[in-house]
């Protein structure tokens, strides 16, 4: 989307002509969501933006002034109006006692909103992170403290390297720090160290920092690490300090190729290598990062995997990076937030859309140097041949469906009888078939579909093209699983104190949750429960993988999922919603609201009632989601990438400078594959194009 986004800006004139063939009714791939009984949002999965997500927040303000422009602003609303700032997060940790313990936090917010021009002079660079790194210790330590005030450093001298080096130094022969007040002015002076250090004075830079942090890990630990509740202040500088050393011991400031030097390093290894204890690798924060970047390969939580590159650039973008807020929630779905606003912009902009075309085969002339045919199976066909219209309104907004509108298809009351699916990878069920051929139909080519349906879209390509079977092979994805509850009961009332945090670092199988009332308004209730929660999780990959005619995989997977969401309701649901049991400590099913237009789940009693919630297994090969392991960098593809010179690829498994799957290395690909095509947006203005 923002590849077809970039082409068809008005800058260009009309000079490209785009358009969008898309599987199914919906836009959004993983992405997507849609509208399900009492207009109740259906997602695949939590969605949240991170307030470093500069690139795609760029895009959507932009589509909303420009849907403004046009008149067409009350659709949607201001891009204000459709994300608000979280700042509150949760984590988890197993406690002593048994149980678990929470971890929950108030980042500070920050100046600006995502997708502001950087400030003048700017950049991220790993000397700018490890001075923040540094600079967020020294604010630690004197929040935390009584006595940590007046930092003694000479102001006037602190772009003085020597002075600063000579300073630490005679702290570290003190073999620790005294008090609070001398750890931070220690840490005060190694920020301003790294902010002044040059190639030249680098070496000089490891031998203090690797003193200063050896002294500091022994005072957080004569301090802290006693205090069972101040232990995540030590599992945090633990990490944190392992980080700094390591970046300085591998030469990775200065190291051209930035974080990718380390990137054939496993991310929990590279911690411990570089003095990490087993305790702080093992604690809620580190777990996080894996649950949140769903790293564990096969969906195998005894299999944690995470390259200790794009470990290190996410979590530095993410606390360093962020403006405005830390994280931000949509008002509604990602499809209703992200992609109606997006397709009602391109429409009016001239892009046309073709939905129910599944791509199935990208041809190669004989010379193998170009794209040459295109061919689709076009799974339904509208009545009169009159284009889809695939937004309904729900609460005054257009949304896109859980499920197309038979009614504008062809033999559509056939294929509802016969539960036909056009998004399932195992459904090939088609009303035709069609062949594209360049020169005539097409000119360029730009590939968004998901890695895991590579294989089956350009087999072509993967058979001759060792770089792309690669590819394929080694850059890892993982099925997910996901479900939504409605409570007629708030979760303070279940005995979860507010805030309404982002939950990480829990139970298995589901460990990420999120309390999502605020979306409650965006739907169509004619009675409104009090609230609902999202959770989502990796889902473990079976022995061997289903055969393509196996349609009723999909179903058998749904069910496995709808089994974990109803066991984990019964268990570890219990440690956060008390109130959520009965005397007798069984799980109140009652308080699961049942969609109120659908008369017969409303009637069912005990576990039954589940049944009229909404669970979800991501298992086609296109919403497997893409992970990170180490050495895997090397095998992503660039959009910038001419082998075959009218056809670029874009997606969150690209090369695209931040290889993580989410929407922001999406939109990053997009735009760098909309460049490869036009020349345009120049690639200084992709903002952590360049990112270390």
């Amino acid at each position: 989307m923002a590849a077809a986004w970039e082409l068809s800006r008005p800058e260009h004139g009309g000079r490209y002509q785009v358009t969008i063939f898309q599987e199914g009714w919906r836009l959004g791939g993983k992405g997507a969501s849609g509208r399900g009984p009492s207009g109740r949002i259906e997602e695949h999965g939590l969605h949240i933006w991170l307030g470093f997500y500069d690139n795609s927040f760029r895009m959507m303000r932009e589509c909303h002034a420009e849907l403004q422009s046009k008149d067409l602003g009350e659709l949607y609303g201001d891009w204000r109006d459709a994300w608000t700032p979280e700042n509150d997060i949760a984590l988890f940790s197993a406690a002593e006692g048994g149980g678990f313990q929470r971890w929950a936090a108030h980042m500070p917010p920050r100046a600006g909103y995502p997708g502001d021009p950087l400030p003048a002079g700017e950049i991220f660079s790993l000397p700018y992170y490890m001075a923040k790194a540094f600079d967020l210790f020294r604010a630690l330590i004197l929040d935390t403290t009584v006595d940590g005030h007046g930092v003694t450093v000479d102001p006037n001298r602190q772009g003085e390297p020597g002075y600063l080096l000579q300073r630490l130094t005679d702290f570290i022969k003190l073999g620790s720090f005294a008090t609070t007040a001398a750890l931070a002015e220690a840490l005060g002076m190694v920020a301003s160290l790294v902010r002044s250090v040059t190639p030249d004075s680098s070496d000089g830079l490891l031998a203090v920092v690797s003193g200063v942090c050896t002294s500091m890990r022994q005072w957080l630990e004569d301090r802290w690490l006693a205090d069972s509740q101040n232990r995540y202040l030590w599992e945090v500088a633990d990490l944190t300090l392992a980080t700094i050393v390591g970046l300085t011991r591998h030469g990775v400031l200065f190291d051209p190729r930035g974080l990718d030097a380390i990137e054939d390093y496993e991310c929990r290894e590279w911690m411990h290598m570089n003095g990490a204890s087993v305790r702080a690798i093992q604690s809620p924060f580190l777990r996080g990062l894996y649950d949140l970047s769903m790293g564990y390969e096969n969906g195998d939580l005894d299999r944690p995997s995470l390259s200790a590159g794009q470990g290190l650039r996410g979590t530095l973008r993410t606390f360093f990076g962020y403006r405005g807020a830390f994280m931000w929630r949509m008002r509604a779905g990602m499809g209703d937030v992200v992609f109606a606003p997006l397709y009602t912009a391109m429409r009016e902009r001239g892009v046309r859309f073709e939905f129910f075309h599944r791509l199935t085969n990208i041809g190669l002339a004989p010379d193998g140097d170009h794209v040459n045919t295109l061919t689709f199976d076009i799974q339904a066909k509208t009545k009169n041949d009159i284009p889809y219209e695939p937004l309904v309104p729900v609460a005054d907004r257009p949304c896109w469906p859980s499920a197309p509108d038979f009614s504008q298809l062809v033999d559509g009351q056939r294929m509802i009888a016969e539960n036909w699916n056009p998004e399932s990878h195992w459904d090939r069920r088609r009303a035709a078939e069609t062949t594209l051929t360049v020169g005539r139909d097409f000119d360029f080519v730009s590939l968004g579909v998901g890695l895991g349906a590579v294989p089956y879209v350009a087999s072509e390509i993967v058979e001759r093209d060792e770089r792309w079977r690669k590819m394929t092979r080694e850059v890892k994805t993982v099925a997910s699983q996901a479900f939504q509850i409605w409570l007629t009961e708030d979760l303070e009332t279940l005995g979860w104190p507010g805030p309404a945090y982002i939950t990480g670092a829990f139970a298995k199988p589901f460990d990420t949750w999120c309390d999502m009332a605020h979306v409650i308004p965006e739907e169509g209730w004619k009675k409104p429960p009090r609230t609902s929660v999202y959770f989502c999780a990796v889902l473990p990959d079976p022995p061997t993988e289903p055969d393509d005619g196996d349609i009723e995989y999909p179903a058998r997977r749904a069910i496995e999922v709808r089994q974990n969401a109803e066991a984990f309701l019964q268990g570890p649901i219990r440690e956060v919603w008390p109130g959520s049991f009965n005397d007798s400590g069984q799980f109140r099913w009652e308080i699961l609201k049942a969609p109120d237009d659908r008369a017969e789940d409303t009637k069912a009693v005990g576990e039954a009632r589940f049944a009229s919630q909404y669970w979800q297994a991501n298992v086609n090969p296109s919403d497997r989601y893409v992970i990170h392991t180490p050495g895997s960098y090397k095998y992503r593809i660039s959009p910038l990438d001419i082998t075959y010179d009218n056809l670029t690829i874009c997606g969150d498994w690209t090369d695209s400078g931040f290889h993580s799957g989410c929407v922001e290395g999406a939109v990053m690909s997009g735009l760098l594959a909309a460049h490869a095509l036009s020349g345009s947006p120049q690639l200084e203005d992709i903002i952590a194009y360049d990112h270390p």
